[in-house]
C-alpha cells in the first residue's frame, strides 16, 4: 500500500452516511505505518457530531473532495475534527529559574530545536479593560531554541521572569508536513449565544506544517448561535504555511459580558496562539469583507512574526500581543487592523477599509513598544462612510493597570499613503495621525496614574487625502504635543 484511502476502512463518501470513524481510523494506519492519506475526489464525507478526532501525522490529500460538518447535534463542541499532531514528546525542563527580555542563550542542552513555552502564574498580564474585563492571564512567552540553546533571536524572548512556574519544552519536527485541498462546510450550530467556542475545525499542534488550497464555507446561520474558535486553529507551534485557501467569516451574534453589559461575541475561521512564524499567503473570505454583520475573521494571542501576504480578509488582530507582524499586498475589510505589541509591525502595499489604519486595542492598553512602518498604502476610512479619519486608533486613561506598562509606537514612518476620505462629515478638519485617545486629557492638571509613552516621532511622506484638506496632528494636540512629526516628498 503506497497511499491510505478512506474508504478502505469503511468511509461510504456518500453524502449521507457519517465517517468519522472510517476517517479517523485511516489516520491511525497511516500514522502508524508513516504512509500518505488521499481522499476520494468523487466523494461527499459527513462528519457528525461524534467526540472523535482524527490525528494527522502524514501528509494529507483532501483533493476535491467535500466534507460536511454538522454541528447541529455534537457530544462535544470542543472537539476538533483533525488534529495535525507531531510524534515528538514534549517534556519539562530543568535548571531554568529566571529569564531576561532579549537573552540570547538558555543554559541547557537540548536533542532537538524545540519551542520553549514558559509561565510566571504569580504575575498578572493582560488585565483586560472594559465590557469583556477579566483579572488577566499569567505572565507567558513562547520562543524557540536549538540544541545548543540558543535562542532564535528573529523571535526573542519579550518578558523578564524574575521566577518560572512552569517552562515546556516542545521538539520540532524537522520534516515538513503538507495537506492540500479539501472542500469543507460547516453547517452552524444554533446553541445558545454564549461563550461556549466551539472547536470542530482543523487544528495545527505540529510544527513545520503547510496547508495549501483549502476551502471552507458555513451554511445554516441562524438568528443565534455560540461562536467559533478557528476552523484552521494553530496554537503551540511554529513555521506554519496557510497558501492558497479560502475561509469564511461568521455571523456575529451577541451576549452578556463580564461587566454585565450587552456584547458582540468575537468567532473566527483563523485562530492563532502560542505560535511563531506564521504566515498565510493568497488567501481570502467568501463574504463580503466590508459587511459588519459578519465577526473579523481572525484572531491572534502570544505570537511572534505574523504574516498576511497576498491576502483579501475582514481582519487582522492581536488580541495579547504580537512581536513583530507584516502585512502586505493584501486588502483588509470593515474590521481593519487590531493590535497590540512589541517589535515592528509593517504594512505595505495594503488597502485598509477600517475606521482606523491601524487600531491600538484599548481593551489591552492600546501598547506597542516598537515601531510602525507604512509604506505605499491606501486607506479608506470605515468602508468610505463619512467619518472622521485618523490613522491611529485606540484609548489610554491612564487609569487601569494592565499588568504592564504601555505604551505608543516610539517611531511612525508613513512613506506614501492615500487617505480616501471623498466621504466626510460636516466641519470635517481632515484627517488625523492620532485619534483622540483620552477626552479627559485636554490640560496639564490630568494624572495619568499608570503613565502612557507617547510616540516621540513620525515620519510623513506623501501623504495625501482626497479630501485635499492636509494631515493634522489630532483632536488632542495636548496629549500629542510632544511628537515630532517630520514631513517631506518626492
Amino acid at each position: 500500500m503506497d497511499v491510505v484511502r478512506y474508504e478502505t476502512f469503511g468511509a461510504r463518501g456518500d453524502g449521507e452516511t457519517d465517517d468519522i470513524d472510517a476517517i479517523a481510523k485511516a489516520h491511525e494506519f497511516a500514522n502508524e505505518h508513516g504512509l500518505p492519506v488521499r481522499a476520494d475526489d468523487g466523494a461527499t464525507y459527513v462528519i457528525g457530531g461524534k467526540k472523535r478526532t482524527a490525528v494527522i501525522q502524514t501528509d494529507t490529500d483532501f483533493g476535491s473532495a467535500k466534507f460536511i460538518i454538522d454541528d447541529t447535534d455534537v457530544e462535544n463542541h470542543r472537539t476538533n475534527i483533525f488534529e495535525v499532531r507531531s510524534e515528538l514528546k514534549s517534556f519539562k525542563l530543568q535548571g531554568i529559574s529566571t529569564l531576561k527580555r532579549n537573552q540570547p542563550k538558555i543554559s541547557v542542552l537540548l536533542s532537538h530545536t524545540c519551542l520553549i513555552s514558559v509561565t510566571n502564574s504569580h504575575i498578572k498580564h493582560y488585565i483586560r479593560y472594559g465590557a469583556n474585563q477579566n483579572k488577566g492571564s499569567a505572565q507567558t512567552d513562547i520562543f524557540i531554541a536549538d540544541n545548543d540553546g540558543n535562542v532564535d533571536m528573529n523571535a526573542p524572548i519579550i518578558w523578564d521572569f524574575d521566577q518560572i512556574t512552569d517552562i515546556t519544552a516542545q521538539p520540532m519536527d524537522r520534516a515538513r508536513l503538507t495537506i492540500t485541498g479539501g472542500r469543507f462546510s460547516t453547517i452552524a450550530n444554533a446553541a445558545e449565544s454564549r461563550y461556549a467556542y466551539y472547536g470542530r475545525g482543523i487544528a495545527i499542534r505540529r510544527s513545520n506544517v503547510v496547508i495549501d488550497g483549502l476551502q471552507h464555507r458555513i451554511t445554516g446561520e441562524g438568528d443565534h448561535g455560540a461562536p467559533y474558535s478557528g476552523f484552521i486553529n494553530i496554537a503551540n507551534c511554529a513555521n506554519v504555511t496557510v497558501k492558497n485557501t479560502i475561509l469564511t467569516g461568521h455571523k456575529t451574534y451577541r451576549t452578556i459580558g463580564s461587566a454585565g453589559r450587552p456584547v458582540s461575541m468575537g468567532t473566527y475561521d483563523i485562530s492563532i496562539g502560542r505560535a511563531l512564524n506564521v504566515s498565510f499567503v493568497n488567501c481570502s473570505q467568501t463574504n463580503d469583507i466590508k459587511n459588519g454583520k459578519y465577526w473579523g475573521i481572525m484572531g491572534s494571542n502570544y505570537c511572534k512574526n505574523l504574516l498576511l501576504d497576498t491576502c483579501t480578509f475582514s481582519r487582522f488582530d492581536a488580541h495579547k500581543g504580537v512581536a513583530n507582524a507584516t502585512i502586505r499586498n493584501s486588502t483588509l475589510g470593515h474590521a481593519g487592523i487590531n493590535a497590540i505589541g512589541s517589535g515592528t509591525f509593517t504594512v505595505e502595499n495594503t488597502t485598509v477599509y477600517g475606521r482606523t489604519f491601524i487600531n491600538l486595542r484599548p481593551d489591552y492598553g492600546s501598547t506597542w513598544q516598537g515601531e510602525f512602518v507604512f509604506r505605499n498604502c491606501v486607506f479608506v476610512p470605515a468602508c468610505g462612510r463619512p467619518v472622521s479619519a485618523s490613522l491611529i486608533g485606540g484609548s489610554y486613561s491612564g487609569q487601569h493597570d494592565f499588568g504592564y506598562p504601555c505604551y505608543m509606537p516610539e517611531c511612525i514612518t508613513v512613506d506614501t499613503l492615500r487617505i480616501d476620505d471623498t466621504r466626510h462629515p460636516d466641519g470635517y478638519r481632515g484627517p488625523a495621525i492620532f485619534a483622540n485617545f483620552n477626552r479627559r486629557f485636554d490640560d496639564d492638571s490630568y494624572v495619568e496614574k499608570y503613565p502612557y509613552t507617547k510616540t516621540r516621532e513620525v515620519v510623513l511622506k506623501n501623504v495625501t487625502a482626497a479630501s485635499g484638506k492636509p494631515l493634522r496632528l489630532s483632536d488632542n494636540p495636548v496629549m500629542f504635543r510632544d511628537v515630532n512629526v517630520i514631513s517631506g516628498s518626492d
